[in-house]
Order: structure tokens, then C-alpha cells, then sequence
């Protein structure tokens, strides 16, 4: 599996990519249906997976990367480098969402994505990942406390004011 960053081209992000990007979260109705970041999770259109890329990459810091197993797009990771609100004092990097084709849940990838992104962190010399998850997604929680990471506290998401948990693991 390889990890390649999303570049935008000319400043916007090529259609075939695209078209790959909202076949994947199309997928994911069901994730999508609980977080309300879509109107209608039965139709998630180009149009506003490319808008909801480019409120991910519009922070300082932040990567789109896509996953690629056998050159099929299997899923992406959205970084940040640093917490989006300097005034936190959050001094690790931020893993904004993890999204994997709903069609190869349970192969695999999503562990392997997430280590992947563990270790470009520990190859830049970050000491700790955080995120969030959603209070209303306990398999999500399942997922992350699987792979080491223990919660922090509770809070309310930046964009939207959702209950959240927010952890972290130590790399």
C-alpha cells in the first residue's frame, strides 16, 4: 500500500482523481449519515467532495493523502501538522479523518492506513497523534483505542459543535 499526497493542479484538484475521491465516500453512507457533512448521504456529488477537500487543505498544515492498494484507491487520511487553533498549545499533529472504502471494511486497511500515517509523523519527529471521534460513531472508538490510542477528554468539534472524544497516542 502507498500513501500519495493529494497536490491540486494549477490550483484545482484533477477530475479523475475526483471522480475516485466521491466514488470512496460515496461508500460511506453510513459514517457520513451520522456526521451530517453531507445534506444527503444517498448523493454525495463531485461538486461537494471537492469543496470538502478544499476546506480540509485550506488549513495551514494540512495533507489529503490517498491510500492505493493495487492501484485502487482504498481510502485517505486528511492531516494537520498542528492543531487548527494555535492559542490550544496542542503540540501534536492531528489525524482530521481516516476514510476507507465501506466495500473492504474489515480487510485490513484501515489499520494499515493508519500506520502509515503513524509513521510519516514519527519519520518528521512528532512524539504523539491526536483526533477526534465522534460520540455517536462507537465503532470508530473501537477502531482508534485498537491501535493504542487513549482518550483525553471530551469536547465539541471546531466545525460543527459535535460531542467528541478526543485522543491520543504516543508514537
Amino acid at each position: 500500500m502507498i500513501l500519495q499526497p493529494l497536490a491540486p493542479v494549477d490550483g484545482a484538484l484533477p477530475g479523475p482523481v475526483l471522480t475516485e475521491i466521491a466514488a470512496l465516500y460515496a461508500t460511506n453512507r453510513a459514517f457520513f449519515e451520522l456526521s451530517g457533512d453531507f445534506p444527503d448521504p444517498d448523493r454525495i456529488t463531485v461538486d461537494q467532495v471537492a469543496a470538502a477537500l478544499a476546506d480540509e487543505l485550506a488549513h495551514d498544515g494540512a495533507e489529503v493523502l490517498l491510500a492505493r492498494s493495487a492501484g485502487r484507491l482504498v481510502g485517505l487520511a486528511a492531516t494537520l501538522a498542528h492543531h487548527p487553533d494555535p492559542a490550544s498549545g496542542d503540540p501534536d499533529p492531528w489525524i482530521g479523518l481516516l476514510l476507507i472504502d465501506a466495500t473492504a471494511h474489515r480487510a485490513g486497511y484501515g489499520s494499515a492506513v493508519a500506520g502509515l500515517v503513524e509513521e510519516r509523523f514519527r519519520a518528521a519527529g512528532r512524539t504523539g497523534v491526536r483526533l477526534a471521534v465522534l460520540d455517536n460513531n462507537p465503532a470508530g472508538l473501537a477502531f482508534w483505542q485498537s491501535r493504542g490510542y487513549a482518550a483525553l477528554r471530551h469536547a465539541q468539534d471546531r466545525e460543527h459543535g459535535r460531542d467528541c472524544t478526543v485522543l491520543r497516542k504516543a508514537l
